[in-house]
């Protein structure tokens, strides 16, 4: 009996070490796969979800900024600056996004000592900048609200990936063709829907001033509390002047941002008797699961709701 207790044990032992064995092999092979994988970091959801449809399975992703959480002004984490430093490629949308205001992510790049042009791009680094009417020296940030942009967007975002991992080019390049063409095809349809509105309708009234590159894609006059997020907001002059701005139209309904206070928006209203009719998304792609989760169904969104409004 004594006998068969020890070779039982032993069995038992040798399992166990043959299943760490194995365990730990395979665990290291997954780091060793991962540590492989091109590692980018993203500044925002936006950009985080293009770089996904380009890159998916091959690339190792993180974004900075969460979901639901406005990247004008922001304080980088821990985390944040240890996912910077150990990235092979970092995307910002550029613009005077995250580089104006409080300036964190020129901060965060100089911390992670990366540098610009080099692992650092901007995704927006072909599109044609529109900017403030409150400061005609500063650029409008919120270029991808115009899908052909967003198209240039998820150009340049390959462009680089293929230059940093060369050997995944063709995988790259065919999975942003693809995306591109269903991009292509939700933003010719929108140019041509929102005509059917008459003029006279087509204000649309949010709470920041995000929606300018939107408005010249679309066919539609954008009107707005404040400009952009970093300013003040809701003071008496910017309530005076987007109440100015609707009076005199046949805009039908309101819209706030999903990521700012409805506030200032509930005020217009109460002034106006007109109704809020629905969220929409600037700075931040929705909570995973639900509408909005995606740059394309944001923009699907956007464009379905904002014409159902004002029609």
């Amino acid at each position: 009996m004594k006998k068969i207790i020890v070779t039982f044990v032993a069995v038992i032992a040798m399992i166990t070490g043959v299943y760490m064995f194995l365990h730990h092999r395979d665990g290291s092979a997954v780091r060793a796969n991962d540590n492989e994988k091109l590692h980018v970091v993203t500044t925002n959801s936006i950009l985080e979800d293009m770089v996904h449809n380009v890159g998916k399975d091959r690339i190792k992703l993180y974004s900075i900024v969460k979901r639901g959480t406005d990247p004008h002004e922001y304080e980088p984490q821990p985390t944040d600056v240890s996912e910077s430093a150990d990235a092979d490629v970092m995307f910002h949308n550029g613009l005077n996004l995250e580089t104006g205001g409080n300036g964190w992510f020129t901060k965060l790049v100089k911390t992670s000592h990366k540098k610009f042009d080099k692992e650092v791009f901007s995704a927006s680094e072909d599109v044609k900048a529109k900017h403030l009417t409150t400061n005609v020296k500063e650029e409008d940030p919120h270029a991808w609200l115009d899908l052909e942009n967003g198209i240039k967007y998820v150009r340049t975002i390959t462009n680089v990936l293929k230059q940093k991992d060369p050997k995944n080019a063709s995988f790259y390049e065919d999975n942003a063709d693809e995306y591109v063409a269903k991009l292509e095809k939700l933003h010719k349809e929108a140019q041509s829907k929102y005509l059917s509105i008459p003029e006279n309708q087509r204000l649309l009234v949010t709470s920041e001033g995000a929606f300018k590159y939107f408005s010249a894609a679309y066919h539609v006059k954008p009107a707005y509390i404040w400009e952009i997020n970093t300013e003040a907001q809701g003071t008496p002059e910017q309530m005076k002047a987007v109440l100015g701005k609707i009076k005199g139209t046949e805009v039908k309904h309101l819209f706030v941002e999903s990521s700012v206070s409805p506030k200032s928006m509930d005020k217009v209203a109460k002034e106006t008797g007109l109704e809020i009719y629905s969220k929409i998304f600037t700075d931040s792609l929705a909570k995973k699961g639900t509408d909005g989760d995606t740059y394309y169904s944001m923009m699907k969104w956007n464009i379905d709701h904002i014409y159902d409004g004002l029609k």
